[in-house]
């Protein structure tokens, strides 16, 4: 028995021996076997992520932003451009904490900004990250002096410089030009491919907008050699960013000016100064209005709340937006009731107090009526109740086929689309179909529509900037004009941009010397005081009542001079009760008188310059 158990455990021990080496060897295999696989994968599988690492760890690329083109008015007048911004960063990975409080405290007294600021701004920072990070915006450049003769003390931060968009003249055609900002990291997953980086500024409206493509550039960048600590060794190349081009607005800056200085009272308003010839816009404002360069700076939350949630829309262009047009709109009912042959030019109509249609007896606005006139008398005395008749006798079609002919109820085609309101013109098609809030043939189309869109109120809402356009088909003889802001070497006159309206010459002669006769001897006189100052005018002054349940709308659309039709002037100043006569009319009053002596200027210059 003992021998038996002598033997199996020297059996076991000669097992034991002869299995160690095969172990051994297996586990030495699947050592190699796992590290093979582990270079496979890192050097075959992944091998050109892991060169991109490498080679970050030894170049560096620095980008360089592209100089965006600036904007300049027609006569070459800076409207927006850029400046120089300097901000102080750091490098959190050269510092320690103790290093950083010592910083701290030597950037708060030389550059005179709060220790308590600093450290906000420091603790959102992750002290781990190798990169730099931005502790302050927008430094003085007596800052930056400072912090540059003291500079080998400051080890750990930076003066980091950078282009920001400047308007020098702040608020002045905010609404046209429009303003830059960050791009969000949403439209950055889509423009990457277009070379924008996450430090990109995107045009956001207006101009800006529009022309995003032209105006951005295009980035450079330089390559470095750098070592382990960062340090520059060596460029390995240079590629110069390229500038955005420069691009000249058909704007006039002086016009521009008087158009914000006339709306500057007001609770909101809007002007508009287009050349009825070719449709280049002279002046476009907007009020209430806002300081461009405030998307330039940093900014609170509060800050920006109470420019993008304020009760006044500083941000909504009313040159662009849609409001009931009033007595502005009836040279267009007079179209519909002469082209519909419905009402000739000569025909005469009794204008009475009031006229019942339907549960409503609508007024004239003198309460008494004017007896039988005509269209020339009516537009003249701005008649109510004579241009019920017409509106009412010719239809909702004839009105909609007459405003649809001076561009009404479609956009204009002008280039910052984007920012524009369609308008309406309510028809039966449309109050059949549901008005846009209804259910089809719930809200039918009633004769108390067809009174009221017939003077501009309830169901007609037009842009100033489509009424310019309509009018300026009276100033240049029945050609309907395409507004744009630039001119961009394009042939505006061409049959692309400029087409004959199809009305007949007899009606378009009509409604221009009744226009005239408004401002001769009816409700726009008030141009005839000091009349010496510019040529003669032709237009119509305008009360509208709010639809939206606000103060009336005051109007006034017109053009000079009345024979060759050389500007056309949208005046209107939004809930401003006391009608267009008392506030439209002075400030278009001033807008002639600008545009005149700008005109006779640039004809004295040409004249000179002939001789």
């Amino acid at each position: 028995m003992k021998k038996k158990e002598s033997f199996y455990l020297s059996s076991k021990k000669h097992v034991g021996a002869f299995n160690q080496p095969i172990v051994f060897f297996l586990f030495v295999c699947i050592i190699f076997l796992l590290t093979g696989a582990r270079l496979f994968w890192i050097q075959i599988i992944n091998g050109s992520y892991y060169k991109k690492l490498s080679d970050e760890n030894r170049i560096k690329l620095i980008s360089n932003p592209p100089i965006r083109g600036r904007l300049l008015d027609r006569n070459g007048i800076v409207l927006a451009d850029n400046k120089l911004s300097y901000s102080l960063a750091i490098q959190p990975r050269l510092l320690t904490e103790r290093e950083w409080l010592s910083l701290r405290g030597t950037l708060s007294d030389l550059l005179n900004i709060s220790t308590h600021k600093l450290d906000i701004a420091f603790k959102k920072i992750n002290i781990d990250t190798p990169y730099k990070k931005v502790l302050v915006t927008d430094l003085s450049e007596e800052q930056v002096i400072r912090f540059k003769e003291q500079k080998k003390n400051l080890y750990g931060a930076q003066i980091d410089i950078d282009l920001v968009r400047n308007y020098p003249y702040k608020s002045l055609a905010a609404h046209t030009l429009g303003y830059t900002q960050l791009i969000t990291q949403q439209e950055f997953f889509t423009l990457s491919e277009q070379g924008y980086k996450l430090s990109d500024r995107i045009g956001r409206k207006g101009i800006e907008a529009a022309f995003e493509s032209q105006l951005r550039g295009k980035w450079g960048g330089e390559m470095l050699e750098v070592d382990s600590l960062g340090a520059v060794q060596r460029s390995l190349g240079l590629k110069l960013p390229k500038a955005g081009k420069d691009i000249t607005l058909t704007l006039d800056i002086e016009l521009q000016r008087t158009a914000e200085k006339v709306l500057s009272d007001k609770v909101g308003g809007a002007i508009v100064a287009l050349d009825p010839r070719t449709g280049a816009i002279r002046a476009l404002a907007s009020q209430p209005t806002f300081d461009l360069n405030f998307f330039s700076q940093p900014f609170t939350n509060y800050q920006y709340d109470n420019l993008f949630l304020s009760s006044t829309l500083p941000l909504l262009s009313r040159a662009f937006n849609a409001y009931d047009p009033g007595s502005t709109w009836k040279p267009i009912t007079a179209i519909a009731g002469m082209e519909s042959g419905r009402f000739p030019p000569s025909r005469k109509l009794n204008t009475v107090p009031c006229i019942t249609y339907g549960s409503h007896c609508f007024p004239e606005h003198n309460k008494r009526g004017f007896g039988w006139i005509g269209y020339e008398d009516a537009l003249r005395v701005s008649s109510n109740t004579f241009f019920y008749q017409v509106g009412v006798g010719s239809g909702s079609q004839a009105l909609y086929d007459a405003a649809i002919k001076l561009g009404f109820d479609t956009y204009t085609g002008i280039e910052t689309l984007l920012d524009e309101n369609k308008g309406l013109v309510g028809n039966k098609k449309w109050a059949d179909e549901g008005r846009g809030w209804g259910k089809p043939g719930e809200t039918p189309w009633i004769v108390e529509d067809m009174a009221s869109a017939s003077i501009g109120q309830s169901v007609v809402l037009v842009t100033p900037l489509q009424l310019a356009r309509a009018y300026a088909v009276f100033a240049n003889g029945g050609y309907l004009i395409t507004p744009h802001l630039v001119d961009a070497n394009i042939n505006w006159r061409s049959e692309k941009y400029l087409q004959k309206v199809d009305i007949q010459d007899m009606t378009l002669d009509t409604i221009r010397r009744g226009l005239r006769k408004v401002v001769t001897n009816g409700t726009a006189m008030g141009l005839n005081i000091d009349a010496s100052i510019f040529p003669p005018v032709a237009g119509k002054t305008g009360t509208a009542e709010d639809s939206s349940g606000g103060a009336d709308h005051a109007w006034f659309a017109g053009f000079a001079p009345y024979d060759t039709g050389e500007i056309v002037i949208i005046a209107f100043a939004q809930n401003t009760p006391g009608g267009g006569s008392v506030h439209a009319l002075p400030m278009a009053k001033k807008m002639l008188q600008t545009w005149y002596k700008l005109n006779s200027s640039e004809r004295l210059i040409s004249g000179k310059e002939e001789l």
